[in-house]
């Protein structure tokens, strides 16, 4: 697909730089009055977009700014470190989705979607994963049945993130349970505030609930709203799940001054730095061993992405990235790592976050499917012998 690019840019990637830098320099002010995780998010979307650094690779027809990817490249680095925690929220719509939309979609729903996605008007969810196909994804058993103008959609998924607080979920159905599995998934835009849509939060090992199984039970979308071609979803699954990876492994480090509890971006070098100051380690080898290894890590990313790797290299990348900094967190903090005051918020902070990056390995998919990935897709190994690419789904064992 061409590059969206309305016209040659009008500031020249320096003073786009210094755009950036400017806006950052006063967005604490402009959300200083603003309460709440969802309103303060919100809010910084609609600065971004009203500064015109929202959408910066997507046309203004659909609300972006029209610009090569350059200077999408530029805005990563000038923000690396400054992006508010609460533009987690939109990560996944814009990372994954809206990519997906936009290649993929009608230009109906690229007008509905994309616009208000980019303004953090929407939030979505991903509604993929099932309790009988993790891994396996293609297995899913959701059913999609065609009823006049809508479509009735009932089954469960599960490890949803956000599902609790989103407007909208990218769901994959099975509409047609006669021909290989692969064949017969359809992919819709789900409103998620609906009766037919219910949520349940799922408490991790931290004591959060960040994901949720969902139920649905003769939800309803509208014909309409089918993304590509009915049972030609599996194609845009792939997709999505590539843009996925790709936001997974370039994913900004956010500011993370307020130390939050939230997502699953690798703990920044900067912190770690300071808090082997605070522990009195700095000057110890092993530990600067281990902080010149995070800082290299944290720096492969604009590496890796500059150069267009495969997603599943950078996805694999955020698993040793932050699984490596949470360690380090660790050690760095000696007793206090393991024992602490029930009001130490700063030794409960680093806890969250080494029990937490457990599950970068399995996000997004597994390390040990990303590996399959790669050996299949880059260095050629043969696919694992099956029956799944030929059989009609509905004669195949299922869990």
């Amino acid at each position: 697909m061409a590059e969206p690019v309305d016209a040659p840019p009008t500031e020249t990637l320096t003073e786009f730089r210094a755009r950036v830098r400017a806006f950052f320099t006063t967005l604490p002010e402009r959300l200083e009055n603003i309460d709440g995780t969802i309103a303060r998010g919100k809010a910084y979307r609609r600065a971004l977009c009203d500064a015109g650094l929202a959408g910066l690779s997507y046309p203004t027809h659909l609300g972006g700014a029209g610009l090569p990817s350059e200077y999408d490249a530029a805005f990563r680095e000038e923000s690396l470190e400054l992006l508010p925690g609460e533009d987690a929220l939109f990560g996944l719509g814009l990372g994954m989705v809206v990519p997906t939309l936009r290649d993929h979609a009608s230009e109906e729903l690229q007008q509905r979607f994309i616009p208000p996605a980019l303004r953090g008007d929407e939030i979505w969810c991903q509604l993929y994963s099932e309790p009988g196909a993790g891994s396996d994804l293609a297995g899913l058993t959701t059913r999609a049945v065609r009823d006049g103008d809508e479509w009735v959609i009932s089954g469960q998924k599960v490890w949803t993130s956000q599902a609790h607080i989103a407007d909208l979920g990218i769901l994959l159905a099975r509409t047609d349970f006669d021909v290989p599995k692969h064949r017969g998934i359809t992919m819709f835009a789900l409103p998620m505030q609906q009766p037919g849509v219910t949520v349940r939060p799922l408490v991790q090992m931290t004591g959060a609930a960040e994901f949720n199984e969902v139920f649905l039970d003769e939800a309803r979308v509208p014909a309409e709203w089918v993304v590509g071609e009915v049972n030609g979803g599996w194609g845009l699954a792939v997709a999505l799940l590539g843009h996925e990876r790709t936001s997974l492994g370039r994913g900004n480090l956010t500011d993370d001054e307020n130390k939050s509890k939230a997502g699953r971006s690798p703990l920044p070098v900067n912190g770690l730095i300071g808090r082997a100051t605070e522990h009195g380690r700095i000057d110890d080898a092993v530990t600067r061993d281990g902080l010149a290894t995070a800082y290299i890590g944290e720096h492969l990313v604009p590496w890796g992405t500059s150069r267009r790797l495969h997603p599943s290299i950078g996805k694999l990348w955020r698993t040793i990235q932050g699984r490596h900094c949470a360690q380090l967190a660790h050690e760095i903090g000696g007793a206090t790592a393991t024992a602490w005051e029930g009001d130490d918020t700063d030794a409960d902070y680093w806890a969250y976050h080494v029990l937490n990056c457990r599950g970068m390995s399995l996000g997004g998919g597994t390390d040990e499917i990303q590996k399959n990935t790669l050996g299949e897709r880059v260095l050629g190994l043969p696919r694992e012998p099956g029956p799944d690419r030929t059989t009609p789904f509905s004669e195949l064992p299922r869990n």
